[in-house]
């Protein structure tokens, strides 16, 4: 069985919503995968996300504290058990706790269903949830920071269409109401939960909310500065490379990384500088540094 969802999150079995959506937050950004990538990390970080999945929400909640459904969120089979008294007859029925609490099993389903010809049918307003099912949905890296409509085909030849959220991360868990297997005898029919799984992006790495990103430069516009393009997650934009700009230093730009899917704060672009020589030294070149170094020599290694 699964862990106690009030003891994953570190919360009371008595705490608000709020309590709740603030223990749940305070987590993912403790375990997130781009923030933690340890493996014990990332099992606590799916481990806290399943648990609000079932307390983060108020009905299911109230399902959980009230015995219908397990911690993983499946529905509990009814429990009948019988009372302990010594010497009770097989045929007595429990009073006062101290027999069977039923007489057979014949009586006790008779209490809950009623029919003919061998089948029982549901009356008495008894039901069942539907079962949740799971499922992996893999998308493009721009996909999951910018958001997209993605179509899961399912096993039996179905389909689920769901919206993958902007900024939405790797091993993140849609649900989606009532696309799991149905209820029994008119109960709510189960989720279907959607894990994302994100295809790495030649030129982009993500990191939390930021977006990183290697840019080529010339020795020439390392010296003098220069204007570049540079590639976003929203399209190319101008860079201004800094006059004297050093191999591995690293430029910002605000606001051009990931939305993120909890707080909606947006990330930043860090671009990492990377001097490439050209192909051919020319002679001129040669010359040049040569004669600028009887004059200008220094040690970057000191």
């Amino acid at each position: 069985m699964a862990d106690d969802p009030y003891e994953i999150l570190g919360v009371p079995r008595q705490a608000t919503e709020d309590q709740i959506r603030k223990a749940y937050l305070k987590l993912v950004k403790e375990l997130h995968p781009d923030v933690n990538p340890s493996k014990t990390a990332e099992e606590r970080f799916k481990k806290v996300t399943a648990a609000h999945d079932i307390i983060g929400d108020a009905e299911r909640r109230r399902q959980y504290d009230t015995g219908e459904i397990d911690a993983s969120g499946e529905p509990r089979r009814p429990a009948w058990r019988q009372g302990a008294g010594a010497g009770a007859g097989a045929g007595a029925r429990g009073r006062g706790g101290s027999g069977p609490i039923f007489e057979d099993f014949g009586d006790m389903f008779s209490d809950i269903f009623s029919g003919s010809g061998g089948r029982a049918a549901p009356r008495g307003g008894f039901s069942m949830r539907g079962r949740d099912v799971r499922y992996t949905l893999d998308v493009d890296f721009l996909e999951a920071v910018q958001g997209a409509k993605k179509r899961v085909t399912l096993p039996d030849n179905g389909v689920l269409d769901l919206t993958v959220p902007e900024g939405v991360a790797d091993g993140q868990v849609l649900r989606l109401r009532g696309r799991g297997e149905p209820g029994v005898a008119g109960g709510e029919a189960g989720d279907a939960l959607v894990e994302i799984h994100v295809r790495t992006h030649r030129d982009f790495t993500r990191e939390g909310d930021d977006i990183l990103v290697e840019l080529p430069i010339t020795i020439d516009e390392a010296v003098l500065g220069a204007k570049v393009e540079v590639p976003t997650v929203g399209g190319r934009v101008q860079l201004t490379i800094p006059k004297g700009t050093s191999s591995g230093q690293v430029l910002r730009l605000k606001g051009k990384g990931v939305v993120n899917a909890t707080t909606g704060a947006t990330g930043d672009e860090l671009v990492t500088v990377r001097i490439v020589l050209p192909e051919t030294i020319d002679d001129g070149l040669s010359y040049f540094l040569s004669e600028w170094r009887q004059k200008h020599r220094y040690d970057p290694r000191k």
